[in-house]
């Protein structure tokens, strides 16, 4: 009877320390999602109230400091370029032939009305550079059986200081995200899906971004084609590829 007891008193600690750590699942994560650098193409299909709109363009990255967007359609959004270096943003007009900075928390604005920041667009980070993370349940998503973590942001810059991400307990991919502010208000939903093996690693094409503090349906971000690892010259993170 005294053993029984016992038994179920640790019962519920038994089972959580089963849950994987919380680092580890980082780093499976990040070996997937992040990459040294990346080209892809892509559109933006933004959801406002009355209809929606398509907007086509292709990204170079290096990691998490360094992002050039140029973009191709629709007529009266192409030839627009967008330039990240570090925390500054560099937006290029040739309808007007200007070049307008964009820095700090003006970074978290939307990009074209949509429900996507330019850090949401052109950031790349590590997880486990700027968060701890610790397992808190499982659930299911679309079938998929996955892990729930919470993160908690250690680098006070990050735009989204706790998360909460459904990671695929296969292909360690979020499926699911919710991102919050420091108070702990929800600012932004995500959900991920069409998962593809690319170059040996797992990857979304498709996210479905959803601002909380806006109207709308949401974003949907589909890439079209991306490469990893990608050798990019240097001169095309330069001020001088805006107005090539």
């Amino acid at each position: 009877m005294k053993a029984l007891i016992i038994l179920l008193i640790l019962t519920p600690f038994l089972a959580f320390s089963q849950y994987p750590d919380g680092k580890d699942l980082l780093a499976k994560i990040d070996r997937n999602m992040s990459s040294t650098s990346r080209v892809f193409t892509s559109k933006m299909i933004i959801h406002g109230r009355r209809s929606s709109r398509t907007i086509e363009s292709k990204t170079w990255s290096q990691g998490d400091k360094k992002a050039f967007t140029e973009y191709l359609s629709p007529a009266r959004e192409k030839g627009n370029k967008m330039l990240k270096l570090e925390e500054q943003l560099w937006i290029y007009s040739p309808s007007t032939d200007r070049t307008i900075s964009i820095s700090g928390h003006m970074l978290r604005q939307s990009v074209m009305g949509s429900d996507m920041s330019y850090e949401d667009m052109m950031e790349d980070p590590k997880l486990l550079n700027h968060y701890n993370a610790k397992v808190i349940a499982e659930e299911t998503i679309d079938g998929r059986p996955c892990w729930v973590l919470r993160l908690d942001a250690f680098d006070p810059s990050m735009a989204y200081q706790l998360r909460k991400i459904w990671v695929d307990k296969q292909h360690y991919i979020p499926l699911k995200e919710e991102l919050y502010a420091s108070g702990g208000k929800l600012l932004k939903k995500t959900t991920l899906s069409d998962i593809r093996n690319i170059q040996g690693r797992w990857f979304p094409m498709k996210i479905v971004f959803k601002d909380m503090l806006k109207e709308g349906e949401g974003t949907e971000f589909i890439i079209e084609e991306i490469r990893f690892d990608e050798n990019i010259p240097e001169y095309i993170f330069s001020k001088a590829s805006l107005k090539k």
